[in-house]
């Protein structure tokens, strides 16, 4: 997603992963048809119309300490304010990244990696936000990466995890793995189910990055696979709603029928085209960011051109989500607050 991570790898890095074969229909594709709306779970996704996104990650040089310092300085109520000034229906944070700094807890991770002290977090910083948000009427939903933190090398060599091509993470390039990594899968999926058990219906749904190579990780009718990978996430609240992140990719595509959601990570909205409610039994939904790029400032549409790129998918049954920058203590820059409330108030116009 957002290029200091390096997982929005180049595009012909993540179309060739997709594997796309043209005329032949896979169980998958056949699954799909159809499916509309068979779960009624993203209907609450439908009628928000569209939500906040912000990236809050550690740094690799960053100790335990100085990570927990940040994490407890985080100000949830001031958050808090300012979604319910914007209007925001949801709110998407990171749990984590590349780095191996997570902002909970997890006695799982901690397990399988070794680490001491812990690279997780002591607060529990997403269910302070859910009850911080949750009286306001805001959804909270979680964003982690499919894949292992590539820049904590301890903990990625512990976990199993590697890079799925020759190139390696961050450079990338080379030829593709065809890894499946099962020991990786099952432990990556028991570290999702702990998260999930522990915040149960107080997160509404996930955004998995980086799933650029679903054709040897996933797509298998045997565990670990996406159905697995989706079940831990929803381990513990089943109506959690779902997306897998195939990368950058023009049209907007549902990469499995175990999501509920597109993950419609796009660099430029005004490429998209929403053609109705679903994408192949998944909610059209559209994530982009609001600065220059991922995370940053300052805002590069005028308050008419963002609300005008959020109509365009929402007037067509789609949800859109705008990723914004955030400050070391939790809270929006003000430049971004105020387009978001100019997003909120026109959103705020159309019927359900």
């Amino acid at each position: 997603m957002r290029k200091s991570k390096t997982w929005a790898m180049a595009g012909v890095l993540i179309v060739s992963s997709m594997a796309i074969t043209a005329g032949a229909v896979s169980a998958e594709d056949a699954k799909m048809a159809g499916a509309e709306g068979k779960t009624g779970r993203a209907d609450w996704f439908k009628d928000a119309k569209w939500g906040v996104f912000t990236h809050y990650l550690g740094a690799g040089g960053e100790t335990a300490e100085q990570w927990n310092a940040r994490v407890d300085a985080f100000d949830v109520k001031g958050l808090a304010d300012q979604l319910a000034e914007i209007g925001a229906p949801y709110y998407f944070i990171t749990i984590g990244q590349n780095s191996g700094h997570y902002c909970a807890p997890n006695e799982t991770y901690d397990e399988f990696v070794g680490i001491k002290p812990s690279k997780c977090s002591r607060r529990d910083l997403i269910s302070d936000i859910h009850k911080a948000i949750a009286p306001k009427g805001i959804r909270l939903l979680v964003y982690l990466p499919s894949g292992g933190p590539a820049a904590d090398k301890a903990a990625s060599e512990k976990l199993e995890w590697r890079w799925g091509t020759t190139g390696g993470w961050p450079q990338g390039g080379g030829d593709e793995t065809g890894e499946r990594l099962e020991a990786f899968q099952k432990m990556w999926e028991a570290v999702i189910s702990d998260w999930s058990k522990r915040w149960g219906g107080k997160v509404s749904g996930w955004w998995f990055d980086g799933c650029y190579f679903s054709d040897a990780m996933y797509k298998h009718p045997d565990e670990p696979n996406f159905a697995s990978f989706a079940s831990a996430a929803r381990a513990g609240n089943p109506d959690s709603i779902v997306a897998f992140n195939p990368g950058v990719l023009y049209p907007i595509i549902n990469l499995t029928p175990e999501e509920d959601y597109t993950a419609g990570e796009i660099n430029e909205p005004d490429r998209v085209e929403c053609n109705g409610r679903w994408v192949k039994g998944a909610q059209f939904h559209m994530l982009s960011y609001l600065g220059p790029s991922w995370c940053q400032s300052p805002p590069r549409f005028d308050n008419i051109r963002a609300i005008e790129l959020t109509r365009r998918v929402v007037d067509n049954g789609g949800v859109v989500t705008w990723d914004v920058p955030i400050q070391s203590n939790g809270l929006i820059p003000l430049p971004f607050v105020s387009q978001l409330k100019a997003i909120g108030k026109d959103m705020r116009t159309i019927a359900k």
